[in-house]
């Protein structure tokens, strides 16, 4: 009679941790440590997915942002547009702010990653207490995890995303004339320029502009997550989920959420750009006063530019993060199997 010899699965991250664990009556440590390993290697991913979609889509954020805070300027196209700013700022005015934009993705990625999946794990912990056939969120606990990871990152990252849209939306000339008639280069202010003149002119308060429509969007990626993990979950039911899966499912669970949000983005990026000297402006009256001088099309001045960009990032980052966290997964139990 043949002899069939028993093979050991792989070990799992859990696995790991529970070799690397000594200490007696561990269980529960190692649980939850092997829990807020795999929630830093998520907000890493998310961190480094967002990082490469928006390196790859900045020039639409510029297209875009200074559509929705140049409300007085003449409607032109998209290629129009790009040609303006070409020949007003060179090539380079399509990136202007990205370096506080790079910033403000990886921290704002990694501060919502981490608290939605801590918070994911939180209602499948629960779940598994409660007897429940499935761990899998339900819709309200998604839009629950969805909403708590998204006010925090809000409160945290708002005075980043300020810093970047006044150099986004900057209206940069390359010379200015002196009094004498003479002309000089003007010189791009930095990140650190901005966010030290802004502090100067107008407080700190001028930090937190714009943070009450930001609150409002978060219900951008309750939407959006929501619709992905139920959709996810209705793919992983009958095969493995891939990188290209994640990158459709991105991209048309964002198309959705950033046409249903967009006029908050205009109120928000406004509100970022006004002075120290602008007329202060609940969120409902700003919409208000927007559609009573430019009417309805006013509200999603520059849509075009923003969801073709929050598109693409939206994909992007969703095929690059399950990309970078494989990767973040494997390099963490290789250096933790060295240890065993």
């Amino acid at each position: 009679m043949s002899q069939t010899k028993d093979i050991a699965p792989s070990p799992t991250e859990g696995d790991l941790d529970s070799r690397a664990s000594t200490t007696v009556g561990a269980g529960t440590a190692t649980t939850s440590a092997a829990q807020q390993s795999d929630n830093i290697a998520h907000a890493l991913a998310g961190a480094g997915g967002g990082l490469v979609a928006m390196t790859l889509t900045y020039p639409l954020i510029t297209l875009s942002t200074r559509a929705q805070v140049e409300s007085k300027r003449a409607d032109t196209s998209t290629l129009d547009a790009i040609r303006h700013i070409i020949n007003r700022e060179g090539i380079s005015g399509l990136y202007a702010g990205l370096d506080s934009a790079l910033f403000g993705i990886s921290v704002t990625n990694f501060v919502y990653y981490y608290w939605y999946e801590w918070t994911k794990s939180f209602f499948e912990n629960a779940a598994l207490k409660a007897g429940r056939a499935s761990k899998k969120l339900t819709t309200l606990e998604g839009i629950a995890a969805g909403a708590i990871a998204g006010s925090a990152t809000v409160l945290l990252t708002n005075p980043i995303w300020v810093v970047n849209t006044r150099m986004t939306a900057r209206k940069n000339e390359s010379e200015e004339t002196l009094p004498g008639g003479e002309k000089r280069a003007v010189r791009k202010p930095t990140t650190i320029g901005t966010l030290l003149k802004l502090l100067k002119e107008e407080g700190p308060a001028a930090l937190f502009a714009g943070v009450l429509p930001a609150l409002v969007l978060v219900s951008n990626p309750i939407i959006q997550y929501g619709l992905y993990e139920q959709a996810r979950n209705f793919i992983e039911a009958r095969r493995k989920v891939g990188p290209r899966d994640a990158f459709y499912l991105g991209a048309l669970t964002k198309l959705l959420a950033t046409s249903i949000t967009y006029p908050y983005l205009t109120v928000k990026s406004r509100a970022h750009v006004a002075g120290k000297d602008a007329k202060s402006e609940g969120m409902l009256a700003s919409l208000n006063k927007i559609v009573k001088d430019e009417g309805y099309a006013g509200l999603y001045r520059g849509i075009a530019p923003k969801i073709s960009q929050s598109v693409l990032t939206a994909a992007f980052l969703f095929a690059f993060k399950d990309v970078f966290y494989d990767l973040t997964v494997k390099a963490r139990r290789k250096a933790i199997a060295a240890k065993v």
